[in-house]
């Protein structure tokens, strides 16, 4: 026949646990930061994405306009040598100025993405700090009540 000896630890733990109470809401706060900081990062990308999308598709336009007009039939031969000539130029500097508005988009996104990551790791800072104010008053006043308790 088994008997039961030896400690309980679930209900030690259970004990230990009620007299260390946790409030969760600074738990939620830093996963409401955290959530935050998401949302503004995905809105940067999805920005920067739609932007160098417009580029992107303008820049197609024009080449394919220009194209239309290279392939026009000319009267003389040399005209057809001119023709892929001023294709060329111009298509050089519509490159040039396009990848400058890609740098530009490039640009923004960090700026912005520095700015975040600073703002984040402010609003973090701040969070984990009260958190952490809260937890070891929390501590104390238990560890109060525990010892006040125990004297009686």
């Amino acid at each position: 026949m088994a008997t039961k000896t030896g400690t309980d630890y679930t209900k030690m733990m259970q004990e230990m646990m009620s007299a260390f109470p946790t409030d969760m809401s600074s738990y939620q706060d830093a996963f409401k930061s955290y959530a935050s900081f998401g949302e503004r990062m995905s809105k940067v990308a999805i920005e920067a994405a739609e932007k160098s999308t417009e580029i992107s598709t303008k820049w197609t336009k024009d080449t394919l306009s220009r194209m239309n007009d290279a392939a026009v039939v000319r009267d003389e031969p040399s005209d057809y040598g001119k023709a892929m000539s001023d294709f060329a130029s111009t298509q050089a500097e519509m490159t040039a100025e396009t990848m400058a508005q890609f740098a530009e988009v490039a640009k923004k996104v960090q700026m912005d993405t520095v700015e975040l990551m600073l703002a984040a790791g402010k609003d973090m800072s701040e969070d984990f700090t009260a958190a952490a104010n809260k937890a070891s008053g929390e501590a104390a006043s238990a560890a109060k009540k525990a010892t006040s308790g125990a004297s009686k």
